[in-house]
Order: C-alpha cells, then structure tokens, then sequence
C-alpha cells in the first residue's frame, strides 16, 4: 500500500469508503453486515488505515457498521472520518445532539477527520450563518480532542467554494473533492483542484470511479489506452490519473464487494502517475465521449436575452448534459432544486423564442420539456 504524508501521520494511499457497502437484496438501508466486516476486516489488515462514513450513508445505518466492525481494534491503528450533514438544512440547527450521537454510533470517543458535508449553492449561506453556531461547535471540539482535524467536502461550484473558503479557510485542513478524468474538464474539476491546491490545503478525493462508469470504457477508447500501458487495468487508469494530481493526498473509493477491494488494493501498491502525453491522449478521449450526449451549448446566452420567462437556459443546459450523460445522479437535482422557483426547466412555456436565436440550432424547448420529466422541476 502507498502511504501519503499529511502533517505528522501517514495515510494509506486509498481509503475505504462506506458510502456504497455491500447490500441485502438490493435495499440500500439494510447493510449485509458480515460481507461488510470481512471487507473492513481485510482492508485493515492489508494497509488501509482510512475509514470514511457519514451520517446519511445507508439511511444513517453506515455509522453504526463503521462503529461496530472498527471498534475491535485499537483505536490509535486507524483513522475514521465522518461529517455533520449539513446537505439537509433542518440539520442546521442540530450540530450539538448530532455530533454526539455519532460518537455514539461509531463507537469512538473522537473522529479524526471531520467535515462540513457537502458544500454547495443549497447550503453554503446556512453553514456561514453564525446563528447556527456550527464552526464554532466544531472548533470547540476540535481543540477538546474530539475531532483531530477538520475539513469540507464540496460538489459545489468554485465560486461556492472560495466563498466558503473566504469564510473559513484558515480552520480548513483538507478538502474533498468529486475528482476523476471524467469530470476534470467536464464538471470543472480542474479548476477546483488547482484553487485548493493553490491555496496549500490537501485534496481528498470522492467518485474517483465516477460511481463505477470509469470501470466499463467504450470498446474504441480501451483499445486505446491498452496500447499505451497494455498490462494496466482500466479501473487503474482512473488511480493512475489521480496519482498525477498535484495535492492529491487521499482518494477514497466506496466498494461494494470484496473482490472490487482487493483489485483497488492491488493498483494501489505502486505509484505510477501518468506521463504529459498519456495525460493529454486519457483527457482527450473522454472528452469526446462526454461531448457525444450532451447538447452542443457553447453559452453564448444569446438564448437567455429572448427568453420571457428569464430562465437561466446555458445553465440548465449543463446539468442537463451532466444527467443525461451520466446517467442520472444527485448532482443535477441538487444544483436546480437550488435555484429560485421560477427559474427550473418546469418554467419553460414552450415559445421557442430562444430557439430563433441559437446559433446550434439546439431544441431547447424539448431539452426543458425531457430535463423536467427527468427530475420532476
């Protein structure tokens, strides 16, 4: 296993995350919890010394798999990291009691990570709100030995994030980040990545298998990649693609079956980043992939200027792109159900007076028309 240094500790190159455990007849709240611990089991006794669960995870159940399964070894072995969901803003109030009922549920007297969860458009005002208290709580515990060290994950856009980092910066001292070659040009990454970096904190790194789509490639574009590294793996092009990003510290990977850990495990005994030119030949292929299902939108706005309803069309247009393209997901919802009322798909008339204007000749009426159907805004 690769260890990767953060301040004074070493961490194992990969962490397990609980996001996605093995599963009972496919209901995602009940747990298989013996396939579970033979898969903590085995990762622990292999190198992994990172355990990443969440409040939400597995309709709350995730904790308690974590605080059960970890709890047999000794706590200083291990590095668990959990989150105050502040995804959900009635949680916002709640720092305090839910806090120390995840102590209780993982078994621990400390986390030694804890983030502020998910970070976007939704909830950033209410994570700021100094009425809530939450920094504060959180610092208190942090300095109380409870919580070792304190960070943020974000799907957020980067404006988001420097306005959270504006706020609260100097405490950060990780982030994580939705990281892969997938989403590096595609969801802005890039972008991101190189603000955190630049601003000294270490990246950790969540969907690295872009929730398993970068383990199965189009025949054309393995082809490709076989032919420069013909004994690599295609889910190790997705690690070998993190391992050459610049502050990169953790990449955490939720597995759901024992052999998908012991594969992860197995890229993860040796450090081979990719060249420039295999860089520049892996980007370029997905970006074609990507640009094949998407809407052809280059945000001219040309469309919002003859739109009566003043919807934020080239916007819409992108999430659009990003669920129909993936597949689906939390994304898309997420970032319109954070948008004002009036300006979701569900708003579009049908005039089709942005479609006179467009110079890609987009059908952006159909486009509201399917994107409402899809996500029901």
């Amino acid at each position: 296993m690769i260890y990767r240094k953060f301040q004074d500790i070493e961490l194992s190159g990969l962490g397990l995350g609980m996001m996605r455990l093995p599963v009972v007849d496919g209901n995602d709240s009940v747990i298989d919890e013996k396939a579970a611990e033979e898969m903590i089991d085995y990762a622990y006794k292999n190198g992994i010394n990172y355990f990443d669960t969440a409040w939400g995870y597995h309709s709350g159940n995730s904790e308690l798999v974590a605080g059960k399964c970890l709890s047999k070894y000794p706590r200083d072995s291990y590095y668990l990291a959990s989150k105050f969901p502040g995804y959900d803003n009635s949680n916002m109030p709640k720092v305090k009691e839910i806090f120390e009922k995840q102590l209780e549920k993982c078994q621990t007297e400390y986390f030694d990570f804890y983030l502020f969860h998910n970070v976007y458009e939704g909830n950033v005002d209410d994570y700021l709100n100094e009425e809530f208290g939450i920094l504060d709580y959180l610092l208190e515990q942090k300095k109380n030995g409870r919580i070792k060290h304190l960070g943020f994950s974000a799907h957020g856009s980067l404006e988001v994030i420097k306005k959270f980092l504006n706020a609260y910066g100097e405490h950060m001292e990780f982030c994580q980040l939705q990281l892969n070659y997938m989403d590096w040009h595609f969801q802005k990454c890039q972008q991101k990545a190189e603000y955190i970096h630049n601003a000294g904190i270490p990246i950790w790194v969540m969907e690295p298998l872009r929730g398993g789509k970068l383990c199965k490639l189009p025949e054309d574009m393995v082809e490709s990649l076989q032919t420069m590294r013909p004994d690599e793996s295609i889910p190790a092009w997705a690690f070998r693609f993190l391992q050459t990003i610049p502050g990169v510290t953790m990449v955490l990977s939720g597995m759901s079956a024992m052999d998908q850990l012991k594969e992860n495990m197995e890229i993860w005994k040796t450090d081979k980043p990719l060249s420039q030119d295999e860089l520049h030949t892996l980007l370029d292929l997905i970006d074609k992939e990507t640009a094949k299902g998407g809407l052809p939108c280059t945000a001219c706005h040309y469309c919002t200027s003859h739109c009566p309803m003043e919807l934020p069309i080239p916007d819409l247009m992108e999430l659009y792109n990003e669920h129909k393209i993936t597949g689906g997901g939390f994304l898309a919802p997420m970032a319109v159900s954070s948008m004002p009322a009036d300006k979701r798909p569900a708003n579009c008339i049908g005039c089709r007076s942005c479609e006179q204007v467009c110079p890609q000749q987009i059908k952006i009426s159909e486009m509201m028309k399917d994107f409402t159907g899809m996500i029901g805004m």
